[in-house]
């Protein structure tokens, strides 16, 4: 995905660039045996549910120590996918923005020899908030000293699509179409 009308192109990682190799189940069990282990009732049973709840009942730090350490383990076994190809040959400043954790990013990045071809990396961590806000991705856009009306973000899922449309940066899907997940 090479386009010399752009200034900077942001990628998603997990489903973009590499397919992390993580067991979401097992990171939802773990997510709710922080809640049960804090006498908290659970409030859903979606693993992204929990993560936003979090704060609200002071769990935040452990249950993103839960996620982020089944996303790190996951980047140092992922899977290269086919856009990955692209990262290093553009001619334009490359940055990374997921909802995994930036450590994680940067490992995937590092197995798949990525890291040194992307300037800059925002993961769920990095900023106050995660995709679909915009804040992540206007941060990576900035961090490439690029305009969003100027970036382009690569992505797999529909929450892409929306945090570019919220962001004000043009958008592509990676192969063509949505994932659902």
């Amino acid at each position: 995905m090479r386009d010399a009308s752009y200034d900077a192109v942001v990628y998603d990682l997990d489903g973009t660039l590499v397919h992390l190799d993580v067991d979401w189940g097992a990171v939802a069990s773990d997510v709710l045996g922080v809640y049960e282990s804090a006498a908290v009732d659970v409030p859903s049973r979606d693993l992204w549910d929990l993560l936003l709840a979090a704060p609200e009942y002071g769990l935040a730090d452990p249950v993103e120590a839960a996620i982020a350490a089944h996303e790190r383990d996951g980047a140092r076994t992922a899977t290269r996918l086919a856009t990955a190809d692209d990262v290093a040959t553009q001619s334009v400043p490359v940055g990374v923005c997921s909802l995994n954790c930036e450590a994680a990013c940067r490992i995937a990045l590092e197995s798949h020899g990525l890291l040194t071809a992307v300037e800059t990396v925002v993961g769920r961590d990095t900023v106050e908030t995660q995709k679909p806000d915009p804040e992540p991705l206007l941060a990576a856009v900035d961090g490439l000293e690029a305009t969003p009306e100027r970036a382009l973000f690569v992505g797999d899922t529909r929450r892409d699509k929306l945090t570019a449309d919220r962001a004000g940066t043009a958008f592509a899907y990676v192969d063509g179409g949505p994932r659902t997940y």
